[in-house]
């Protein structure tokens, strides 16, 4: 991949600035939301003087009107109405906290709202106090991250890098970030492959979506898979995700895409399901190994012993301490009839989910009524090195 390692380890290399007022565990707050943010500038920057003579010249005719002009004017989903790009910031550098602050404030409110999420306007007067901040936005003046230099597939994987990184230097997880590409090829392989007489339909549409979707890993493999396939299918893509770094990278990528932003929502796919009503044609999903659903036990139960097979568990309950079939049965809930072009989904599961839990346990019911309603298609065995 063209300059992929040069350019993530020109951002980690950067992180260094960072070093003595943060300690490592707390660089990935100030370097993602930095690296977003750069992104979007990338991608605005030449469309800006444009921009800002459409915001003089329409400023006062609705909002409605404005919003329309000034997109049409960025030739992108989203604009900024801020003086200032990330290379004018450098022009002063006394000012440079307040005139960042009006520079994130300038964005669209579907873009400023994705950005809230990094939590990084409280970073900005610690930086700037520290004599930081004007030397990352000078440094990220260095690095062109546009689509044109950098696509937007080799941008995730430039996260995902970033992100397993950071987690690594402050001896965190990375695993409930992203899946390997390698593995989430082979999953949209298998979950595409049966379908591609229907895929290559001129003009067709089909829907995706992840309920544990972190950087959007899955959702832009997926997507290119079918533009390669057929460049006139449109696949639209859904996610949630309740960690707020993970939804603002995922929601500002489809965003310069081009996707409906509403359509990647934040929020805790058991308790908060954005897409409660929607039925969709394909899901993908690498829910977190091993991790307890202790926090939302109440709201599961309850759904389970009230609604039972009218809600999404009315199979069973695994034990406490790993939540990946409750993903499982949330997604098979989304289903569509068979009538009505019937759905295809792949999980990655650990071994636990296969062979936890004696008869009659929660677990072995689920499997049951996984298998006695013919669902379950195949399981692939990956090596440890995944």
């Amino acid at each position: 991949m063209n300059n992929f390692g040069e350019k993530v380890s020109f951002i980690w290399s950067v992180a260094d600035l960072l070093r003595g007022p943060y300690r490592p565990n707390q660089y990935k707050d100030v370097m993602l939301p930095m690296t977003v943010l750069r992104r979007l500038d990338c991608v605005l920057e030449p469309t800006k003087d444009k921009v800002l003579e459409a915001s003089e010249k329409w400023s006062g005719k609705g909002e409605g009107v404005l919003h329309g002009k000034l997109t049409r004017a960025s030739g992108a989903s989203f604009f900024n109405t801020s003086r200032y790009t990330f290379e004018k910031l450098k022009g002063d550098p006394d000012h440079i906290a307040a005139n960042l602050t009006d520079y994130i404030k300038g964005f669209s409110s579907q873009a400023r709202e994705i950005i809230e999420h990094f939590g990084f306007e409280e970073h900005i007067a610690k930086l700037d106090k520290v004599d930081r901040l004007f030397l990352l936005v000078s440094k990220f003046c260095e690095i062109d991250l546009h689509p044109d230099s950098v696509s937007n597939i080799e941008m995730g994987y430039i996260f995902e890098e970033l992100i397993r990184r950071f987690n690594e230097a402050s001896n965190e997880e990375a695993g409930d970030h992203f899946t390997p590409r390698e593995v989430i090829r082979l999953m949209v392989n298998l979950l595409f492959l049966p379908d591609s007489e229907v895929l290559t339909t001129k003009g067709i549409v089909k829907t995706l979506y992840d309920p544990a979707s972190g950087t959007g890993g899955m959702l832009s493999v997926a997507e290119e898979y079918v533009r390669e396939l057929n460049p006139d299918a449109r696949l639209e893509v859904f996610g949630q995700d309740y960690n707020s770094q993970a939804y603002a990278i995922c929601g500002s990528d489809m965003m310069i895409k081009g996707h409906d932003i509403h359509n990647i929502r934040f929020g805790d796919s058991f308790t908060a399901d954005h897409f409660a009503a929607k039925k969709f044609d394909y899901m993908l999903a690498n829910p977190p190994f091993g991790v307890k659903w202790e926090a939302q036990a109440d709201y599961i139960k309850r759904e389970h012993e009230e609604q039972g097979f009218g809600g999404r568990f009315g199979a069973g309950l695994p034990r406490i301490n790993d939540g990946s079939l409750l993903f499982l049965q949330h997604m098979i809930s989304k289903m569509k009839d068979p009538a009505e072009g019937g759905t295809r989904l792949a999980i990655v599961f650990n071994g636990s989910p296969l062979f936890t839990g004696s008869a009659g346990s929660g677990e072995s019911e689920i499997r049951r009524w996984i298998i006695e309603n013919d669902w379950l298609e195949g399981i692939v065995a990956l090596g440890y090195e995944f």
